[in-house]
């Protein structure tokens, strides 16, 4: 299993962004996908989770509002929509699949991430 994270890049704050990732893996419908990131000096963080259907989605809070979280199994891939982007959403991004949705559960297959930074 190998995962693709794309779309970071240099924007200015209350800009949106929207991250890709692409999965190659046969049975990429049966992974829930999650979205992370980490800022330099900080732990990795989960930003946001989608099961492997698409019912059930999670955002954390320090960007819920601003997020939306969308897959389209036909052409294996997971999106994640930012909006207002702020400064300290400065981080790199990661995707991540694993065989069971939800906040706390275990990733198995990681990206390699994606830079976003939001200038003042």
């Amino acid at each position: 299993v190998q995962l693709q994270a794309s779309g970071g890049g240099l924007v200015q704050a209350g800009a949106s962004l929207r991250l890709s990732c692409t999965i190659s893996a046969r049975d990429f419908r049966t992974y829930a996908v999650g979205w992370f990131r980490q800022a330099p000096g900080k732990e990795r963080e989960l930003v946001a989770a989608i099961s492997w259907s698409g019912g059930a989605k999670y955002y954390a809070g320090s960007m819920k509002g601003r997020l939306t979280i969308s897959r389209d199994n036909a052409k294996n891939t997971v999106y994640l929509q930012m909006n207002s982007l702020k400064p300290e959403d400065t981080a790199v991004y990661y995707c991540a699949a694993g065989g069971v949705f939800g906040p706390t559960k275990p990733y198995d297959y990681w990206g390699q991430g994606t830079q976003v930074t939001v200038s003042s």
